[in-house]
């Protein structure tokens, strides 16, 4: 394929006719199979690609990978060329990248850019890094609600080339209030004598302190091109689009999936990221995780003497640490998958507790009911009674504690996901081994 030819000829040595060579291959590639093969290789490699494509395909690749791999490649390719990229990148990416670089590369970048572009990143720059305001465009297409739509058309002419987005159009007054949104299909086909303010429709619009992540799940779930960001004052500031609220909850969603399996996301492709990278993405995680894992541990010990007069009991050990580990997973993922589409809010954590030690309870009911069926008819009754009623106790705990953690971290301004799955499954554990034994102590009255 043309593409792993390419991959190939970018690990030689780069000739003046192997660079030809490269440059015609590259130039038959779409730029999906650019940024799969920008992604795939090492920097040194990657850069050398960048390198043989012309001006607006190296910069539609480069920005087309997230900020943390360009800040790699900005290390790896010649000065110049990266402050030249740079340049060419709208505000938001570029603030987005700068987050990314040394403080010192950081302002020698920014210093390149002239009055106007700096004044625009340095604007959106200023904002909280978690806030909206931070993903924005400042470079946004505004109609006053005065003008005909005849005048309308010719502002949207005059910006075609600068402009984020041209379909989206936010409408405001004489002192720049955001007081409504016009769609660029609505303004061709009215007549153009008609007043933008008699066809302009009530506006979906954001502050530019709200949360970013919060905002573009909230910008999808309506179903919106092109969401207007406003002040405190409610003056228009910027506007952020449908590619930007993807790529705000994709990293979202990467960060959440990662920290709910023990590690933290890489922020770039996996075989472009170092072993380091790796490892300090996953040690921190272990060593917290092994620290909690020392409780089960001192249960075990606690009650060492009951395992001695039933041996039997630690065959069940891993199916009920499991099973309860299992059923807290379960329901930290559904709450905070429901946090993040506000479907829950921490004001709803009496129903959630609830709702979830009822759906812990019968699940630990029909698994509790099977495994005395079948523990009882190889160990005897009172080992399967056992059985039965721990897994009822601990899918009814593990149940409540999944769905609670989620709505707590977030009551705290913490993230959800940081309460992620290893925690409960440590805490599940622990717990479940102590309502184990002393189940086990009270049937069996040991």
């Amino acid at each position: 394929m043309p593409v792993d030819t390419l991959a190939d000829l970018l690990g030689r040595e780069m000739t003046p006719t192997a660079l030809e060579e490269a440059a015609q291959l590259a130039a038959g590639l779409s730029d999906g199979d650019l940024v799969g093969l920008v992604e795939r290789l090492p920097a040194a490699r990657a850069s050398v690609l960048l390198q043989t494509l012309d001006e607006g395909r190296a910069l539609a690749v480069f920005a087309s990978l997230d900020a943390p791999h360009q800040a790699v490649l900005v290390d790896a390719l010649q000065e110049s060329y990266a402050v030249g990229l740079f340049v060419a990148m709208d505000p938001d990416d570029q603030v987005s990248l700068l987050d990314e670089l040394s403080p010192d590369l950081a302002e020698h970048f920014l210093a390149q850019l002239d009055p106007r572009a700096r004044a625009l990143t340095s604007l959106v720059r200023a904002y909280p890094r978690q806030s909206i305001g931070r993903r924005m465009s400042p470079e946004v297409v505004s109609v006053p609600m005065t003008d005909s739509v005849d005048e309308a058309l010719a502002r949207v002419r005059l910006r075609l080339q600068d402009a984020e987005t041209v379909y989206t159009l936010p409408v405001v007054d004489e002192g720049r209030v955001l007081v409504g949104v016009l769609g660029l299909r609505r303004l061709l086909a009215t007549d153009p004598d008609t007043p933008v303010a008699e066809i302009m429709r009530p506006v979906e619009s954001a502050v530019v302190t709200e949360d970013a992540e919060r905002t573009a799940r909230r910008f999808l779930d309506r179903k919106l091109l092109g969401m207007p960001i406003v002040d405190a004052d409610h003056r228009l500031v910027g506007i952020v689009t449908v590619d930007d609220a993807l790529v705000i909850t994709e990293e979202a969603d990467s960060q959440d999936h990662a920290r709910q399996g023990g590690t933290e996301a890489l922020g770039r492709p996996y075989l472009s990221t170092a072993v380091g990278d790796l490892v300090r993405s996953r040690i921190v995680w272990l060593l917290v995780l092994a620290v909690s894992a020392a409780l089960t541990v001192q249960v075990l010990e606690i009650f060492e003497a009951t395992l001695t007069e039933v041996v039997v009991l630690a065959l069940f050990i891993p199916l009920l640490t499991g099973t309860g580990g299992n059923t807290g997973n379960q329901a930290a993922t559904t709450i905070t998958r429901a946090l993040a589409l506000g479907d829950v809010t921490p004001r709803d954590i009496s129903r959630v507790l609830l709702r979830e030690a009822r759906v812990g309870a019968l699940l630990g009911a029909l698994l509790g009911s099977l495994a005395f069926l079948v523990a009882g008819a190889v160990y005897g009754v009172q080992i399967g009674l056992v059985i039965g009623l721990t897994l009822l106790s601990v899918c009814t705990i593990a149940a409540t504690v999944g769905g609670a953690m989620p709505i707590i971290a977030q009551k705290l301004r913490a993230d959800p996901a940081v309460f992620s799955n290893p925690f409960i499954s440590t805490f599940t554990d622990a717990t479940g081994l102590v309502v184990y034994f002393l189940i086990a102590r009270a049937v069996l009255q040991l």
